[in-house]
């Protein structure tokens, strides 16, 4: 098959009909946006099975996983956490309530500063993500199989590239 030759998929069928609908719209976004959408929806539901498989869903995993990648001994203020998680306050601290109620992370007053909390992987959270990351990882990468080496890193400067954009237009 040529590389410009593809099977249709639905996003394809749904411009056919906007083109026959409303022949005076410039459809050029609609294609990458609309597949970006989709692609993000099942992106979503794989990866939360394989944390459901773990006992954990997306924002938990995404907690543990921040907490992860902190230097030993594993700890953030809650503050920090939060803004590495780019999230609010009041969810910040309903993901860290379920975390300390399933003894994956403590949280305790700042020895240094007791208005504010650390949040700390206990060694039960560091296994389970230790477990976590390697299945995610491997979900990711099978999320990509459609795609070379090349073509997926293509398509990551491509993402970056647009990501930025649009980080910069939000400021």
């Amino acid at each position: 098959m040529e590389p410009n030759l593809r099977p249709m998929d639905d996003v394809d069928r749904i411009l056919d009909q906007w083109r026959l609908a409303r022949p005076d719209l410039d459809l050029r976004a609609m294609g990458p946006v609309g597949r970006l959408s989709r692609i993000a929806h099942q992106f979503s539901r794989r990866m939360g099975a394989t944390f459901a498989r773990h006992g954990l869903n997306a924002a938990g995993f995404d907690v543990l996983a921040t907490l992860r990648r902190a230097p030993a001994p594993h700890a953030l203020s809650a503050g920090a956490l939060m803004n590495a998680m780019m999230i609010t306050s009041g969810t910040m601290t309903n993901r860290i309530e379920q975390l300390v109620k399933a003894g994956l992370i403590t949280r305790s007053p700042d020895p240094e500063d007791a208005r504010r909390a650390v949040v700390k992987l206990t060694d039960r959270g560091f296994a389970l993500v230790e477990g976590v990351l390697a299945d995610h990882v491997a979900t990711q990468n099978a999320l990509l199989t459609g795609l070379s080496a090349q073509e997926a890193q293509q398509l990551d400067r491509l993402l970056a590239k647009l990501m930025v954009a649009l980080e910069s237009d939000a400021g």
